[in-house]
């Protein structure tokens, strides 16, 4: 050993982590450091600090490449944090919704306890609740092979419930049978078996629904679809996941076995919703409806025994007298009718027993006639016996020579009352037969009233029908016309007498200036006034008979004459305010009041968000210098290219051009400079440009139709136009560039530039969206839906699933096949042609995926999930960019524009929506420009935006300007079409003439030869002042 005052010592040479070492002077003798020249000591310092930068950069750099999401060559999944934070809630949310339906079918059970023949629905209730535990289990070892950090396994031995089932019991009960092994169903579990269950569950289920619909008295219809619906969902899984068995270890069966939770979690909800519902409702209605059968077997079973008692009682005063035919036939009677009532005592006890009892089999899986006797033998047989003893008591009013008004009323009566319950008996029999007949649709009192109907068509009972009510027409008119003379006499007679009554208070000249006067009419009086005043409601009734012209002459001079011609006017504007004061309409103070809302300001609540993180992670790694270059990134030119939405729009391979589609039916070849010019314009008279596809050597561009491909050159000759019998989904080059694929539903194409077809490659059960092609031209990798299951089965509420393809041209079979969940919308190979870049609809985001081989075949391994800081709607497919496809670029409906690392999946920038103002549709990077870097947008108003980095690239005003060329329409355009968004400006192709040179000069348009004449291209010739 040393001492702490020995000179160091002289061993190997120290290294740092890096394997470099530290300094040469360890091995030197010691020297004092006051010795040192300053020069020598800053030399030191200065290779210390190096020396500590460059292993703190190292260290930043291995952090870095450690910290995104991917896999490695094993497939064994190492997420970040993120990642593991947001599938670790996805299964703690399932894990809760496994958890509500259980405490439900629970409540149920013990709700359900109550009820009769609940053993079915009680064993069945517990076999889903094993099942819904075992199901979990799966998922959550799933889950934890996805997400160690965040999800740990659970114990076998607490897999399932102890109260669901004695387990115990059972076991010791199959231990005691020899030459029996137990079998442990949990050992079994395991996600290979994952279709199995999801198959027994789908059938557990359906055991379940059939149990609850075994009680008639109540059906929740809500309760059958949500079951019956998921129940397809389990059967289309099961059939989709037996395609991957021996996969499930691969990490991306295993994330679309995550993503399930999802959909099945959507069931879960619904279930556990009705469950409860029925719960509240249904469970109550059915124990009401089965206490009143009880209480009514109860109540027919005690009728039953009150009427045996009265019948032995009755019985005791004929048995005796016998020897002739009225006392046997009593007797014969009454016997019976005893026997009756007690068989109807019996059965409803009989029957009130086998509805209360728990363990009685459901009514489908009972005889009819076991059926039959319980529930109708107990009400036939107290019939029978009231009509045996009923028959016997009036012939026992004869055997036992009663009078004859005993013996008369006796049977008038009993005559009455068998006649009634006969009626009654028959009533209830057609009303069976009724709904039987019409299915429910009329009941027996429609069946009478049509029956009547047509009873009433007969022509001899119409003519009867006709004549009644002729004569009770005629009758009635005589009663109406008698009625009418007597009102009329009795009237007059009334008015006179009054009228003869007040005359004796008239004096001689009040009468004369009475009938003097004509009668003037009254002023109609509000109901106030009517009510109030007697005397004007007098004199408005005596003026309202028309008949009693003299006598209501004579009633009004002698009325009026007590009254003065001021108490007249008094009375008349008291009626005439009253009437103004009940038809005036006041203000309606309810009346809509139009109110002013002012509407809600957007908030970007990502621009609050730091942008230090990802600067601070990526100090010091190979990305680092490429972040502020992004952060430069501005829009240098704003050209207004269509009039409609911008479908698609790319680079040509060289850079110098940028091919554009649009939903005007025009796409325009713009020549990339500062500025930015169109080039040509190229014009279809009919459909829409879905995508525009440059050849790998740039010389050559295709156009797809709906239904067509069109080859262009890029001065904008139509060189072919390629028409397919069916829709053309998507398009690609070979890399050769002398041929290329067209997507057409299950089907891809090989064609030439002529349109000849040179193969086929067919994918039966899946819809190709998107197709790439590697470099050796041996595989294709394809993307899209599946149309149905091996089996035939389809979704019923869930989403169909998608599948990653990869498929070999030489032997035409599908190598491997990856499920996903996502709306996928198109394919990307990069340059190296190792990976792909997968874009998805709506807010799925973008992923890469590894191209890898395993034994003589290719599949396709998750590498990163490109993940924004906030949700975002992306628009058009992901991009690579950069240089060696670097960079990973996609674009948000909003605005929004986020530029990842492709080998790191670290966000390196992004542009917020409000800094950008327009909604995207596509972009693309233009990968023949590495310094500037350069990308183009497409909108919805139809711009197309350039993005250069500033620092480099820095456009003069002039480059700000919009471009609009107006094309008028040719002889070849077969209907008329708004203007080309393309400017005034003309350009030309002479090396002499400058490019962006401006003329006032209309444009001239030239024709261009072609097998389809409705095409027509928009040449920009140049032309001197």
């Amino acid at each position: 050993m040393h001492h702490a005052t020995d000179p160091a010592p002289a061993a190997g040479p120290s290294k740092d982590h890096t394997g470099g070492l530290l300094g040469e002077t360890v091995n030197r003798p010691r020297v004092d450091l006051p010795r040192l020249d300053t020069k020598r000591r800053q030399t030191l310092l200065n290779l210390l600090n190096a020396l500590n930068e460059l292993s703190q950069a190292e260290s930043l750099g291995r952090d870095f490449d450690q910290n995104p999401s991917f896999e490695d060559d094993r497939d064994v999944p190492t997420v970040d944090e993120q990642l593991q934070v947001a599938g670790a809630e996805a299964f703690n949310k399932f894990q809760k919704r496994i958890n509500s339906l259980d405490k439900e079918l629970r409540n149920f059970g013990n709700a359900a306890r109550q009820l009769g023949s609940s053993v079915g629905i009680l064993s069945s209730a517990f076999r889903l609740r094993e099942r819904l535990a075992q199901v979990l289990f799966l998922f959550r070892d799933n889950a934890a092979d996805l997400f160690p950090r965040k999800i740990s396994r659970q114990q076998r031995e607490f897999l399932v419930n102890p109260n669901l089932m004695n387990r115990k019991r059972n076991a010791r009960r199959r231990k005691s049978m020899p030459g029996r092994v137990p079998v442990n169903t949990e050992d079994n579990l395991d996600l290979e078996g994952l279709s199995e269950q999801f198959e027994n569950f789908a059938a557990d289920l359906m055991t379940f629904l059939k149990c609850l619909n075994d009680f008639p008295e109540f059906t929740d219809e809500a309760v059958n679809t949500l079951i019956q619906s998921f129940e397809g969902d389990l059967k289309y899984w099961a059939c989709c996941l037996q395609d991957y068995r021996g996969q499930f270890k691969y990490p991306a069966v295993q994330r679309y076995v995550h993503d399930l939770m999802a959909e099945m979690g959507e069931h879960i909800d619904s279930i556990t919703g009705t469950l409860s519902m029925f719960i509240e409702v249904g469970v109550p209605t059915i124990r009401f409806a089965q206490k009143h059968d009880a209480a009514d077997l109860l109540t027919l079973s005690t009728v039953a025994t009150f009427f045996s008692a009265v019948t032995a009682t009755t019985l005791q005063f004929s048995y005796s007298q016998t020897g002739d035919m009225l006392s046997d036939a009593v007797n014969a009677f009454w016997f019976s009718s005893l026997v009756f009532s007690i068989a109807a005592a019996v059965n409803s006890l009989l029957g009130l027993s086998w509805k209360q009892a728990m363990y009685r089999s459901p009514g489908d899986r009972v005889p009819w006639w076991v059926l039959t006797w319980i529930k109708r033998s107990p009400l036939v047989f107290l019939v029978m016996s009231v009509t045996c003893f009923s028959a016997g008591l009036v012939l026992f009013t004869y055997s036992t020579q009663q009078g004859k008004v005993t013996s008369t009323i006796t049977t008038v009566f009993t005559a009455f009352t068998s006649f009634g319950l006969a009626a009654v008996s028959a009533w209830f029999a057609s009303e069976k037969w009724t709904f039987v007949h019409h299915r429910g649709t009329k009941w027996l009192s429609d069946v009478l009233k049509d029956a009547l109907q047509c009873l009433m068509a007969l022509r001899l009972v119409s003519i009867v029908r006709k004549s009644f009510v002729w004569g009770l027409r005629y009758v009635q008119k005589g009663v109406e016309f008698a009625g009418h003379k007597f009102r009329r006499v009795s009237s007059m007679g009334t008015i006179t007498t009054s009228a003869i009554e007040q005359g004796d208070s008239l004096t001689a000249g009040d009468y004369a200036h009475t009938t003097s006067r004509s009668p003037e009419p009254l002023s109609p009086l509000s109901p106030i006034r009517q009510s109030t005043d007697s005397y004007s409601h007098f004199s408005a009734e005596g003026f309202l008979h028309p008949n009693l012209e003299s006598p209501s002459t004579t009633f009004s001079s002698t009325s009026n004459s007590s009254i003065t011609p001021r108490d007249r006017l008094t009375s008349a504007i008291r009626s005439v305010m009253m009437l103004q004061s009940t038809t005036s309409s006041p203000s309606n103070p309810f009346s809509p009041v139009r109110k002013r809302t002012t509407s809600s300001v957007f908030t970007d609540v990502s621009r609050m968000m730091p942008e230090t993180g990802v600067t601070r992670t990526c100090r010091g790694s190979k990305v680092a210098s490429l972040i502020p270059k992004l952060k430069s990134l501005e829009i240098t030119q704003d050209l207004a290219a269509h009039s409609a939405l911008v479908r698609h729009l790319q680079f040509s391979p060289n850079g110098k051009f940028l091919a554009t589609s649009s939903w005007d039916r025009t796409s325009i070849i713009f020549r990339v400079g500062d500025p930015c010019v169109p080039h040509r314009v190229l014009a279809y008279a009919s459909g829409f440009i879905g995508q525009v596809v440059w050849s790998p050597v740039g010389v050559l561009l295709l156009t797809r139709l709906n239904r067509a491909i069109k080859v262009w050159t890029e001065d904008g000759v139509c060189r072919k136009t390629i028409e397919r019998h069916q829709y053309v989904q998507s398009i690609t080059w070979l890399p050769g560039g002398e041929a290329f694929l067209s997507v057409e539903g299950s089907e891809v194409v090989k064609l030439d530039l002529n349109g000849n077809v040179l193969d086929t490659y067919r994918f039966n059960r899946v819809f190709i969206h998107d197709v790439a092609i590697t470099h050796d031209l041996q595989r294709l990798l394809c993307v899209g839906p599946i149309l149905y299951s091996p089996k035939g089965l389809h979704p019923s509420k869930s989403r169909v699933e998608k599948q990653l393809l990869v498929y070999n041209i030489q032997t035409k079979v599908i190598e491997n096949q990856t499920p996903i969940l996502n709306d996928v919308r198109d394919i990307m190979l990069a340059k190296n042609g190792q990976v792909a870049l997968v874009s998805y609809e709506n807010k799925a985001f973008p992923q890469l995926w590894k191209l890898e081989m395993v034994k003589d075949q290719a599949r396709l391994t998750l590498r990163h999930t490109y993940m924004p800081r906030v949700l975002v709607d992306f628009a058009g497919p992901s991009y690579f960019g950069g240089k060696d496809d670097q960079l990973v670029l996609c674009a948000g409906k909003a605005g929004d524009i986020h530029i990842w690392d492709r080998d790191s999946a670290v966000l390196l920038h992004h542009v917020r929506a409000q800094a950008l103002g327009g909604d995207l549709t596509c972009i693309a990077w233009n990968h023949a420009s590495d310094n500037p870097f350069m990308f183009a947008t497409g909108s919805h108003d139809g711009a197309v935006r350039l993005w250069t980095t500033a620092n480099d690239y820095r456009p003069c005003e002039s480059s700000r300007r919009l471009f609009a060329v107006t094309a008028p329409s040719t002889p070849y355009s077969a209907t008329p079409r708004s203007p080309s968004p393309v400017d005034n400006g003309t350009q030309t192709d002479s090396a002499g003439t400058q490019l962006g040179e401006y003329t006032s000069e209309p444009l001239t348009l030239s024709p261009v030869e072609d097998s389809d004449q409705r095409d027509r291209i928009v040449t920009f010739a140049h032309t001197r002042g």
